[in-house]
């Protein structure tokens, strides 16, 4: 299906982004296409993932110090510093 994108410019905790860069090279596609697939499954209230990249996920997330969970999405705030 022939889509239109545009660059954005989107500001996310670093250690998340390693861990969705790491899932996107696991899986063979860009960081915007893992994007996207994640947001449709949300919108369609599906699973984005399978058990098994779930546990990957959940390895690469000890391993990139990723202690961040969806309780944590509407409290964030960020540091002064934060670049």
């Amino acid at each position: 299906m022939k889509i239109e994108r545009i660059q954005t410019g989107v500001r996310l905790e670093k250690n998340l982004v390693k861990v969705m860069k790491a899932i996107a090279e696991q899986k063979d596609m860009s960081l915007g296409d893992l994007i996207e697939g994640v947001m449709l499954h949300a919108f369609e209230g599906s699973r984005a993932f399978s058990d098994e990249t779930l546990r990957d996920i959940g390895k690469l997330s000890e391993v990139y110090r990723l202690g961040l969970t969806a309780a944590d999405a509407h409290r964030l705030t960020e540091t002064e510093d934060a670049s």
